[in-house]
This record gives C-alpha cells, sequence and structure tokens, in this order.
C-alpha cells in the first residue's frame, strides 16, 4: 500500500465543512473540487489504520480491511482496463458474499458506479436492466456463468472471496470522484410496468454515511448485518456506512431471512451491535422474547408503514425510517419510544442531516402543521434523476422555489403526510393508494392501525379489490396472532366501535404470512382472492339444501365477488350495500319472477333466510295461478343471472 494515499485520505474536510463552503454538496448542480472525500478513499483510510481488522465475515469466511482493500484494488485496476470511468456502470450479478462486496468496493475505486442484480430476479427482467442501463462491464461469479442471462461487453469472474483468474497487480487504485459522479444505480418498479433506474451520485452517498455514523455512534468495535436483497437500496445503507467507520459486516449464511426466531437467534449469536430489518420483519422480531444480555443496541426499520409502537421491555431502541431510492436510502430518521395508548401511528421522526422535507399542497405551497399534503424532498440525498429516462426525471425532479440556488430540485414523491407540533413528521401513505369507495376517501393506514390493535391480528393490511367495473371492496388480510381464534362478526365489531361503517371491511382473510417483495415491503399484487378457504366467517360452511338455495347463492357469489356463499352467509356482511341490494332484487325478478324489496332483505340478511322469503312468495305465487300456469312456471327454466 503506498503511503502516499494516507494524507490524501486523512486530511479530507468533513461534509459538514463543505457543505458550509460550497453549496455544490447540497445540490449537486456543478463540478467538484477533486479533492471530495469519497466513500471507498474512507475505506482505504481504515486498511491503512487497523489493516487487520475483520471487516466483513460470511459464515467461516472473512476478510481484513487489508484484504478487502487489496483485492478491491487489483479488481479496480482490470476494470480500469476495460474502461471504466465516471459514469460507467459495472453490473454486480453475484450472491451475498465476500466478492459481492469486493466488487461493489472496486467499481467505487475505480470511478464508476455499480448495479446490482439480484440473481432471483426473472431472467427477463435482469436483461432488461443491463441493457437499459447500458452496463459495459459484468462481474460475476464462478458458479453463476450458466445463470447469466445475458452477456455484457466484458465479463470478470470472481470466486466466493473476491479474487479473479489472472490478477496481476495490487497497486493502489487512489479513488477520485466528484460529488456529481455516479456511484450506483439501483432500479425500482415502474408505474409503467418497467422498472426505472436510479442515479445515485457520490455526494448523495457520502452525505448518507456522515449522517448514519455521527447518528448511531457509529465504531470499529461495532458489528452490523447485511440481510437485505441486493436489489433493495437498504443494502447500500447496511454496508458503506460501516465500512468507512472500521466496523465489521456479518452476512448470514444458511439463515432464512423470513423466519423472525431464526434471525433473532443469528443476531444474538453474531453478537450484532447494529442492525436493519423491513418494517414487516421488524414488527415480528420486537414481539419476540430475547436473552437478558444481547449485544444488539439499535434495530433500524423502515420500507412500509409502521404500526407497532415497541414493548417498553425491549432490550434495544427501534428507529423507524423513511426515503424512497429517489433520494439516497434515507430522508427521515426517529427513534419509537414505548407507549401504551398511541393516538396515531407511530411517527417517521425529522429530516436527516442536509436534507430539507417540504409538505406541499397541489398548488406547491407549505401547508400549515397538521395538515396532510404530498412530501417534497430537496438537500444533499438527491439522485441525479432516472438512467434514460429524462421525461420522468423532470416530472417527478422539479425546481426548487425554496432555494435560492438556480439548479436546486425536490423530489416530488406521491408520498402523503403532515408536520406534527413537536417537528417529527406522520405519515399517511400513498397518494396513490388512497381509496375511495361510494364517495368516501379513505386511507387504508387508518384501517390497519385499529385492526392491529385487535388481540387476534399480529398483522394486517387493506387493500380495495375491484369486484366489477366501478364496484371497489375494501378487503382485510391479516395474519393471526398464534393460538387466536376469532369471527367475522367479532371482527366487524371490534372495528366499528372506532371506525365509521364506510371503513369497516366486509371481508377479512386469513393468511400465513403477508407476502412480501425483495424489498421488504408486502407485496399487494401476490394478496389472493377472497375465497372460501381464506375468508374469515362466523359458521362452518352450508351448501345448498334445495334448488331456491343453490340458485339464490349463483346469484349472490359473483354480486359479491366470492366463489361460494354459505347458506348462513349475512348479505351486509359481506359486503353487501343498498345498492348492491337493488342489483339483488332485479336479479331474483329475472330468475324467479317475482318482486322483492329492500325491507325483505334487511329482515332476511342470510342466504337461508332470504331463500325461504323466496320460497314463500312463490308457493303465494302458485296458489293464485291456475293449474295450468301453475305448471308452467314449475317447468321454466329461467337462466341465473349472474
Amino acid at each position: 500500500m503506498c503511503d502516499v494515499s494516507l494524507p490524501l485520505v486523512m486530511n479530507q474536510p468533513s461534509l459538514t465543512d463543505i457543505d458550509q463552503q460550497s453549496p455544490v454538496v447540497r445540490d449537486f448542480t456543478s463540478q467538484h473540487d477533486p479533492q471530495f472525500p469519497s466513500v471507498p478513499q474512507w475505506v482505504t483510510a481504515q486498511a491503512v489504520a487497523a489493516p487487520n481488522a475483520i471487516a466483513v465475515t460470511h459464515g467461516k469466511l472473512s476478510l481484513t480491511y487489508k484484504e478487502l482493500d487489496q483485492r478491491a484494488d487489483r479488481l479496480a485496476n482490470r476494470l480500469l482496463e476495460l474502461g471504466v470511468g465516471p459514469d460507467v456502470i459495472v453490473g454486480l450479478y453475484l450472491n451475498r458474499s465476500l466478492a459481492m462486496i469486493v466488487a461493489a468496493l472496486a467499481v467505487l475505486k475505480a470511478g464508476g458506479a455499480y448495479l446490482p442484480l439480484d440473481p432471483n430476479y426473472p431472467a427477463e427482467r435482469l436483461a432488461f436492466l443491463l441493457a437499459n442501463a447500458q452496463a459495459r462491464v459484468l462481474v460475476t461469479g464462478k458458479c453463476m456463468l450458466g445463470t447469466l442471462p445475458v452477456c455484457s461487453e466484458h465479463v470478470v469472474v470472481l470466486d466466493p472471496q473476491g479474487e479473479f483468474a489472472g490478477a496481476q497487480t495490487s497497486e493502489p487504485v487512489i479513488a477520485k470522484a466528484k460529488a456529481t459522479d455516479l456511484a450506483y444505480v439501483i432500479y425500482t418498479s415502474g408505474s409503467t410496468g418497467k422498472p426505472k433506474g436510479v442515479e445515485v451520485p457520490h455526494g448523495s452517498l457520502l452525505n448518507l454515511v456522515s449522517w448514519h455514523q455521527r447518528a448511531f455512534k457509529v465504531t470499529p468495535a461495532d458489528r452490523a448485518s447485511q440481510l437485505s436483497a441486493l436489489g433493495f437500496d437498504a443494502a447500500v445503507w447496511e454496508l458503506w456506512p460501516y465500512l468507512a467507520a472500521g466496523a465489521s459486516i456479518h452476512l448470514p449464511d444458511g439463515v432464512t431471512t423470513d423466519q423472525p426466531e431464526a434471525i433473532r437467534d443469528w443476531l444474538v449469536s453474531q453478537g450484532i451491535t447494529i442492525t436493519f430489518l423491513p418494517t414487516p420483519l421488524a414488527e415480528r422480531l420486537i414481539t419476540l422474547e430475547w436473552p437478558a444480555k444481547i449485544s444488539l443496541r439499535t434495530m433500524l426499520t423502515g420500507a412500509d408503514v409502521l404500526h407497532h409502537y415497541p414493548p417498553r421491555k425491549l432490550r434495544f431502541q427501534l428507529v423507524n425510517n423513511y426515503g424512497p431510492t429517489e433520494c439516497t436510502v434515507v430522508a427521515t430518521s426517529g427513534t419509537v419510544l414505548p407507549t401504551e395508548h398511541p393516538d396515531r401511528l407511530p411517527t417517521i421522526g425529522r429530516p436527516i442531516d442536509h436534507v430539507r422535507i417540504h409538505i406541499l399542497n397541489e398548488s406547491m405551497q407549505e401547508v400549515p402543521k397538521g395538515e396532510i399534503g404530498e412530501i417534497y424532498i430537496g438537500g444533499a440525498g438527491l439522485a441525479r434523476g432516472y438512467r434514460n429516462r429524462p421525461d420522468l426525471t423532470a416530472e417527478r425532479f422539479v425546481l426548487n422555489p425554496f432555494s435560492s440556488a438556480p439548479d436546486a430540485r425536490l423530489y416530488r414523491t406521491g408520498d402523503l403526510a403532515r408536520y406534527l407540533l413537536d417537528g417529527q413528521i406522520a405519515f399517511l401513505g400513498r397518494i396513490d393508494e388512497q381509496i375511495k369507495i361510494r364517495g368516501f376517501r379513505i386511507e387504508p393506514a387508518e384501517i390497519v392501525k385499529v385492526l392491529d390493535e385487535h388481540p387476534a391480528v399480529q398483522s394486517s393490511i387493506v387493500v380495495a379489490r375491484e369486484i366489477a367495473p366501478g364496484d371497489k371492496r375494501l378487503i382485510a388480510y391479516f395474519v393471526p396472532a398464534a393460538r387466536a381464534q376469532t369471527t367475522h362478526t367479532e371482527m366487524r365489531n371490534f372495528l366499528s366501535a372506532h371506525l365509521p361503517d364506510y371503513m369497516v371491511p366486509p371481508t377479512f382473510v386469513r393468511l400465513k404470512a403477508l407476502p412480501l417483495n425483495t424489498s421488504g415491503k408486502v407485496d399487494r399484487s401476490a394478496l389472493p382472492a377472497p375465497d372460501t378457504e381464506n375468508t374469515l366467517r362466523d359458521n362452518v360452511f352450508i351448501s345448498p339444501r334445495n334448488p331456491v338455495e343453490e340458485r339464490l347463492a349463483a346469484i349472490l357469489a359473483p354480486l359479491l365477488g366470492l366463489d361460494k356463499v354459505s347458506m348462513e352467509d349475512n348479505f351486509f356482511l359481506l359486503g353487501g350495500h343498498s345498492l348492491l341490494g337493488t342489483q339483488l332484487i332485479a336479479r331474483v325478478r329475472d330468475a324467479f319472477g317475482i318482486e322483492l324489496t329492500l325491507r325483505t332483505l334487511f329482515d332476511a340478511p342470510t342466504v337461508s333466510k332470504l331463500a325461504a322469503q323466496i320460497e314463500a312468495l312463490l308457493l303465494a305465487k302458485l296458489e293464485a295461478m291456475s293449474e295450468a300456469e301453475a305448471q308452467r312456471l314449475l317447468d321454466s327454466s329461467a337462466p341465473v343471472c349472474a
């Protein structure tokens, strides 16, 4: 290792100094001094200061800081030979491994930007990412060669510890980067169905690292976990703040990351001091029993709405975080304190260092504290924009009317929130998740908050499903608490005591677990349709027992959006209302040739009772007919109007 790099790294000004000296880091609108203190320089400084300290472990394998830095230098030299430099994208098609971290560091050292490619992605998606990002080089592992979706211009193959065939020099690569140079590109789901690549520069990454180290007092003694999927931007957060501080990072080996007990046991056995877990997983872990003595002091969470406060006996702090990929992982953060009777969901805290949060109305004007508006984010965390999407970049990254810098921008998140009087921010969900049913605007998070307070509910989510064109219904999906039993009526009564009637879901679907996507968020597209097996009911299922019940059930099931209805199911408890009642009356008229009233439906709301009413009306009609007319009616096979 050349000694000449040490003073260059160690004498870098802090981010705070740079921010006070120049608006460049704040707004990223012009070129920066070559002395910009990039994250890979900080990692090299740790390798010089403590070469034998452990940087990364994965099962029985580990790398010291010296080994990590030297292997990254060898790969960085090879990448430079292949033309990698500022804004050149390098795809990383690797499993979670030591090699993955070596490769990411090498790309940053070479001045390029890395593109994480999760091996669990479908081949079609991987091919699109590589083509859209125009990745000239692909770094992969030996065991991955047979699964490559497409080949880039150059492919470099690493072994599990980050070495590659033909490596010739460990000549130090003195990482140089401008604040505006790309550090990484991560693709997120797009509203058009095509993923969009978010371009994050070095300056934004450095701001995240600097804030994180200060906020959580990271030292070389810390042991951090890396549990997130590689294509999720939280993986960025799990690596660089710790490597830049000389701490050690621990990758799970053989641990199933969707089993809370297994994760708890692994965190304890590894002596992890700080960890990140997606919100649904963190909510489950804070309810578990923990040993009396543990090393864990901080559990970070984010990626979804936090519905639960930590119990008072929890032995570590829970920190809730919020931030879109377009704003470098985290934009706000706050410790969540235990509370027995919360009158609101846990907040998302306050803006992190050098980040500004504006809550604006539709005219982009600040709303008063306490009022709801859309979150706009400005400051040092902004991405450059979307890869090869100038149209979308212009739409989402708008000019900042609150800044004197002519090119300063705000990112329009599409998220709803309000500032509380104490300066914390209450997150209220997505604008596009807001539901309008029968003229009422509904925030699903409000329903989930109440639903999760039911003792039989471990976790839940509420969505709207379109049963027929223009006919949306609230569906509550929930994971039952251990050994808990409940009924449909009990759930409805519980919610009705806290919510207006239009916010009470008519249908409750039991799940073993909420489906999660690779980012740790609830995957709404994977929620199953309600059916006989998963829908919560009051009684056991009773099949039709006569032709009238059979025909009535065939009318009701599609009208209510169900595959079947039980004879003791209540029309109104299954989502029926006056408008649907009118449709039911019309279909009964077509099927049976009789006229019901809404009063009849209210008096006989179950399938069996309504069928009995229909039978009575049919008998009365038969008695009033001549024998020939009655026979023609009995012989008729009027079609069921479904």
